[in-house]
């Protein structure tokens, strides 16, 4: 039998045709697991939403009530390592420390609007490290999860 003659089988269509899957960044896994996650995560007056980002310079904490603004959300009160009454305590922005002044400041301003509950949204990050820092945190200063 001829090779030219010959037909291509399955598993000969396959080594020569294969294409390679797109490789995504770390940046585009996190939103993509973000955008998972925000599907079930929906922030209300009575429990609004604890939205975390990290950077490798600073971390960001909002309490966010989704059910206003048509469903885009109203912040109702926000900290990071940039707000100034935090940013003269802290060496770095970018450490456990630093998270856990975010975590504690950000349950003091959630006591002054009266909210007690909220749920967490770690943002698509891994609950672990300066995540986890302000979770523990804000427990700590009264949050419920």
């Amino acid at each position: 039998m001829n090779r030219l003659n010959m037909k291509m089988t399955a598993a000969t269509r396959t080594n020569t045709t294969m294409m390679a899957a797109k490789v995504k960044s770390k940046k585009a896994k996190r939103k993509q697991r973000h955008e998972r996650q925000r599907r079930n995560i929906y922030g209300t007056e009575e429990r609004p939403r604890l939205a975390v980002y990290k950077s490798n310079e600073h971390i960001y904490a909002q309490v966010i009530d989704d059910s206003k603004n048509e469903g885009k959300g109203h912040t109702l009160c926000a900290v990071s390592t940039l707000t100034p009454s935090l940013r003269k305590d802290l060496e770095s922005g970018a450490n456990k420390e630093a998270a856990s002044k975010v975590g504690a400041s950000i349950a003091e301003k959630c006591k002054a609007l009266d909210i007690n509950t909220v749920i967490f949204d770690k943002g698509g990050f891994i609950y672990h490290g300066r995540v986890k820092a302000v979770a523990e945190a804000a427990r700590e200063g009264g949050l419920k999860f």
